[in-house]
């Protein structure tokens, strides 16, 4: 009979041999699963980290910190692009430098290139958005109805705003929770927001009867364009979230490596939304800007804007596969692409063949982009 207070023999071979180095209690766990469980506070340190740049950082710094990372070799490559195009401008048309030309150049620009500051964040992001243009379409139909005209230029100004607002956020939500391709998406947005503009419109233009709406195109300060101010602000504001704040660091994370930033713990799909988000508000401003330019709503408003803003962000330098951009060199593709349609009316080219150079450069660009990455690597 076995005594109970024998022990049982114990396992010799977990005992570490004479002489052999113990373990430390203090040092920290090597085992698989204490390696796979982070840190209690690692979601604290990583929101710190993130943080901590936006407050230390200076415009100076983060501008010098852009040059560094190549982005100014691209935008010295589009200036000279724009010193070209100026001068080939001179040489086949003698209206190109006259001050209405320079005028109409800027106010056209200054349309669509909002709606890149808006295309610029949802493609550095990781994302597309192609129904930019009739979401264009459909805020300035809106805004101009005669119920909301109204209510008199501001609550026009606001209904714009908002409905941009709103419809970028349904295709953030539809994309992010919905967990669907943006570029299927955005396509159903395109058909869908230019058939409600259609719908609500009649197929009729509304004109505005509001001349204090109208001033927003007609008006100047210091000789510049209140369109072009607008452009300018919307930069400005655009370039300071994207390099100064932890918004624009999360942008640049989601699109270059979503995983390592879920990681991280940034909620990707609220951000992903938010993008969109601010797409579509960049959208509801350019509704307001080009209602007012054309004193009137319509459904066509706002057609192959996607395009366009596509073909300027690319142009730019920001990458398709997101992850890397410069609102700098946004603004100047919009400039570069602003000017060769302008050459192209004043030298008198039929729509198709704009449409085919269009085309080309959008190819070029991506192609190069192409090139760069495979050189990159």
């Amino acid at each position: 009979m076995t005594d109970p207070t024998t022990r049982p023999p114990a396992d010799l071979s977990a005992v570490p041999p004479t002489g052999a180095p113990r373990p430390d209690p203090a040092a920290p766990s090597t085992s698989p699963v204490a390696a796979a469980v982070p840190p209690a506070d690692e979601h604290t340190r990583v929101e710190a980290a993130a943080a901590k740049p936006a407050a230390d950082v200076s415009p100076f710094r983060a501008w010098l910190a852009s040059l560094s990372e190549g982005g100014a070799t691209r935008n010295v490559g589009l200036v000279v692009v724009l010193v070209i195009l100026c001068i080939v401008g001179f040489a086949t048309a003698e209206t190109f430098a006259t001050t209405g030309n320079v005028r109409t150049i800027l106010t056209n620009a200054s349309v669509i290139g909002v709606v890149t500051v808006g295309m610029t964040f949802v493609i550095i992001g990781g994302g597309i958005d192609l129904s930019v243009g009739s979401i264009v379409g459909l805020a300035s139909v809106w805004c101009t109805t005669l119920a909301t005209q109204e209510y008199g230029p501001f609550v026009m100004v606001l209904c714009a705003l908002l409905v941009g607002l709103i419809v970028g956020l349904l295709n953030g939500v539809l994309i992010a929770y919905g967990r669907l391709v943006p570029f299927i998406v955005t396509l159903g947005m395109l058909i869908g927001a230019r058939g409600l503009a259609q719908q609500i419109a009649g197929l009729q233009t509304q004109v505005v009867r509001h001349e204090g709406f109208n001033r927003i195109a007609d008006g100047a300060l210091l000789g510049v364009p209140y369109l072009v101010w607008l452009l300018l602000g919307t930069f400005a504001i655009g370039w300071v979230v994207l390099n100064l704040t932890t918004f624009g660091r999360r942008t640049v994370a989601v699109g270059g490596n979503p995983e390592a930033a879920r990681l991280a713990g940034i909620d990707i799909r609220l951000h992903t939304a938010l993008l969109y988000g601010v797409s579509g508000l960049c959208c509801g401003l350019a509704a307001v800007m080009l209602t007012a330019q054309t004193a009137s709503g319509s459904s066509t408003n706002g057609q192959n804007y996607e395009l366009d803003a596509i073909a300027a962000v690319i142009i730019g330098g920001t990458l398709l596969t997101g992850g890397r951009g410069t609102l700098v060199g946004t603004l100047l593709g919009v400039l570069v692409f602003t000017l060769i349609t302008n050459l192209f009316i004043l030298n008198n080219l039929s729509t198709p063949v704009q449409n085919l150079a269009k085309g080309l450069i959008i190819l070029g660009a991506v192609l190069l982009q192409r090139r760069r990455a495979g050189t990159a690597t």
